[in-house]
């Protein structure tokens, strides 16, 4: 390893401490992480600051300011009396239907849906506290479940990469897209059965001053009913933008951030009110982990990393075994780069070349390390897990009560579903 490599490496892991230790306040540990990484020479500052200017970020803060915005309509408070009778008379079957609900919203936004949880996280983080079903205990899975299409239709983007990442290996396969659809089936069943079991272990603790019999149920809308019009076609302005990102590109972010200064215009939200929404302090600890992102992928830790494991595995590794290694290895350095896409590319041709070379069938490996590499999580320093835990307002240890198992479970069961949906011999 460079020096630049260990540095990296070095800064990393005390970034993970000072999350852990939870002694500082959300989002400050990254940005100490950049100013040391900046300091010791492993990166510039332009690079590793670059994460505030990034697409993602500008999307993200936006939809923070427009779900501020929701805060105010009779929508939001609708939702809340739905989702308070719910809790107040469902228990068990309140969380269950909660999480499968948002599963199937899933299915129409596909996973991997920034503005999706992003949404599902910030109403459920408005839930009145009840004894019946507390926030704190509904929180995490179903906003994990914003990741877990219930009806995987909409997969063409891990679709398409995986076609790309097995002709990158000189092999033209014909997968076939049901069979595909259903490796997605079972990693989104494997994640419900957790969910299922986890129940009784999920914490009990406020996430807001608002009581259940405090719930504002009787209280009205601050909006007027055109300012309500306004903040609803923002709304879908923002998510047609989103959608629209893959084929216009960064014009799609812009979109949605434009559709915030309709907002300011139009009387809905002050400026101090957006100021507020969009450096909220996900969006601090969000900018700041792709900073750190850039660096350890410019240093070259990742390709070591990967090429180090598949040496280690050898030749004579039973197939389930490879393709589950593999699996880990691409989600922990997606999760801990913030690059899904790019680790993919980096780790699915290895573990493809090396079953080629075993004389097995690669595309059960292409398929399962494709999607693994929107299954990590296990760590608060990716968007999805960071503001889950920052909305529920989780010790790393009842975070990690829920995910560490949730991560192995989901993994064992696409290894399992994509072996069996896609035979190697």
């Amino acid at each position: 390893m460079t020096t630049p490599m260990i540095l990296a490496l070095a800064v990393t892991v005390l970034m993970i401490i000072l999350i852990m230790v939870d002694k500082l306040p959300f989002g400050a540990p990254p940005l100490l992480a950049l100013l040391l990484m900046v300091v010791l020479g492993v990166t510039d500052i332009k690079t590793a600051f670059g994460g505030f200017s990034n697409s993602t970020i500008v999307m993200l803060a936006s939809f923070m300011a427009i779900i501020a915005a929701l805060q105010k309509t009779s929508l939001l408070l609708r939702f809340k009396e739905t989702m308070f009778n719910l809790a107040a008379h469902g228990g068990f079957k309140a969380y269950v239907l909660l999480i499968l609900v948002v599963m199937l919203g899933c299915s129409l936004f596909g996973t991997g849906s920034t503005a999706y949880y992003v949404l599902v996280i910030g109403l459920l983080s408005n839930l009145p506290d009840s004894k019946a079903l507390p926030p704190s205990r509904v929180l995490m899975p179903a906003g994990f479940a914003a990741n877990h299409p219930l009806l995987p239709f909409n997969t063409a983007l891990q679709y398409g990469i995986v076609i790309a990442v097995l002709q990158s290996v000189g092999i033209s396969a014909n997968v076939d897209l049901v069979k595909f659809s259903l490796v997605n089936l079972c990693l989104s069943l494997g994640f419900f059965a957790w969910c299922v079991l986890a129940y009784r272990i999920m914490p009990d603790h406020p996430i807001t001053d608002q009581k259940a019999d405090e719930s504002g149920l009787e209280k009205k809308a601050t909006l007027s009913k055109q300012k309500e019009t306004i903040t609803y076609v923002s709304f879908v302005i923002a998510v047609v933008g989103m959608v629209l990102q893959s084929k216009i590109g960064d014009a799609g972010y812009a979109i949605t951030a434009l559709a915030v200064g309709v907002l300011l215009i139009a009387g809905v939200m002050s400026f101090d009110e957006i100021r507020s929404a969009i450096s909220a302090p996900i969006i601090l600890m969000s900018a700041g982990v792709i900073g750190i992102a850039d660096a350890l992928g410019n240093t070259g830790l990742t390709n070591l990393v990967g090429q180090t494991v598949a040496n280690m595995l050898g030749s004579n590794v039973n197939p389930f075994v490879l393709i589950f290694a593999f699996c880990i290895l691409t989600s922990v350095l997606a999760t801990l780069t913030g690059s899904t896409i790019g680790t993919v590319y980096v780790f699915a041709p290895i573990a493809i070349a090396t079953c080629v070379n075993l004389g097995l069938d690669p595309t059960a490996a292409a398929a399962a390390i494709v999607i693994s590499g929107w299954c990590g999580h296990f760590l608060p320093i990716d968007g999805m897990p960071a503001m889950i835990m920052g909305a529920g307002k989780y010790k790393i240890g009842e975070f990690w009560k829920f995910t560490v198992p949730q991560y192995f479970i989901r993994l064992l069961v696409l290894t399992a579903g994509a072996v069996i949906l896609f035979p190697m011999k």
